[in-house]
């Protein structure tokens, strides 16, 4: 228990200190603690820099690294799959039909006033929700884990073959908007944006909150949580739900980020040596928040801003790759 509770704090610590390194980097360096603890004249250009684009960046980074982490780990435990991540039932591929609806059919049409970031952020929530709907009502039919998985990801398949057929027949300037989008930035969320986002997590984080006996059930299989007087399919319908709503918000602002989701929950496990979701759940949460805002650190170290879900996806694929082969050699 001693042990539990150096490691939390441990990572606390860490999260503090990353988050005012990220707030401080840039394309130049900003003593950012200085204006955080009113030291800085509110109306300088450093003060403005800080408050209205670092600040809010490096808390979407813990939000969305939390909310990525926390959805991997819930749809691991409910698929009894070490590579499940968030974006397995098909939410993010809805998230972005909605972007590509807009960007490209929006364009070609001339309503070119639905293009900008709460027009790109409502068009992606509104194609994750839909998305999440129609899993949730499958999941209220169909009995098996398996066939929930197949539906969910036919889902992603669909959309992302009108997604193909958008870009087959868009203008070049279009098409390098939603691409863009594709890449994932943390940028792009204002104040805000930053406020729905973390309005939803946290909305959705009390739902997995509630679901840690649930889900600590699952783990031992269906038939004992049963046994145990777990109600299964609402569980798994609470999973579904809690699930979408973290990994769809942070589609809609941030874009996909890629691996996080995947690769945290293992940390998270290894870290703790357990798979109790009363340690393993708090502990993905802060885990996942460090990693992105060490992945944002690394975008912003050259002179151009690199895509975070690529620097996300350099650190989890090396980490899954390491997964299946470790699970194949014992």
């Amino acid at each position: 228990m001693q042990r539990d509770r150096l490691i939390f704090t441990g990572l606390a610590l860490l999260l503090v200190v990353l988050f005012l390194l990220d707030v401080c980097s840039g394309s130049r360096f900003i003593a950012a603690w200085k204006y955080l603890f009113g030291g800085l004249n509110a109306d300088s250009v450093d003060a403005r820099i800080v408050m209205n684009i670092r600040l809010p960046k490096a808390l979407t980074a813990i939000v969305a690294g939390a909310a990525l982490s926390v959805s991997g780990l819930m749809m691991q435990t409910l698929f009894r799959n070490p590579l499940a991540g968030p974006y397995i039932l098909g939410v993010s591929s809805g998230a972005g039909l909605g972007v590509a609806l807009v960007t490209m059919c929006g364009t070609a049409l001339g309503a070119t006033f639905l293009i900008g970031k709460f027009g790109i952020a409502v068009a992606a929530i509104v194609g994750a929700v839909l998305v999440l709907m129609t899993v949730l009502a499958a999941a209220r039919r169909v009995k098996s884990n398996v066939s929930l998985l197949i539906i969910g990801m036919m889902f992603g398949s669909i959309a992302g073959a009108f997604i193909n057929l958008i870009q087959n027949f868009a203008n070049p300037d279009s098409l390098k908007l939603f691409i863009v989008w594709t890449f994932g930035s943390l940028t792009s969320v204002g104040w805000p944006e930053l406020a729905v986002l973390t309005a939803v997590c946290l909305a959705a984080g009390g739902l997995c909150l509630y679901l840690i006996k649930p889900l600590n059930g699952l783990l031992l299989g269906e038939n004992y949580a049963r046994g145990l007087g777990i109600r299964v399919e609402q569980t798994r319908f609470l999973i579904v739900l809690a699930t979408g709503l973290l990994a769809g918000s942070v589609s809609a602002f941030c874009g996909p980020i890629a691996f996080i989701g995947v690769a945290v929950p293992h940390i998270a496990r290894g870290v703790y040596q357990t798979s109790n979701h009363r340690r393993t759940l708090p502990a993905a949460a802060l885990i996942g928040a460090n990693i992105v805002l060490i992945c944002d650190l690394l975008t912003s170290l050259g002179t151009y801003p690199l895509p975070i879900s690529s620097v996300s996806a350099l650190f989890g694929a090396p980490l899954i790759i390491w997964i299946i082969l470790r699970q194949k050699v014992s």
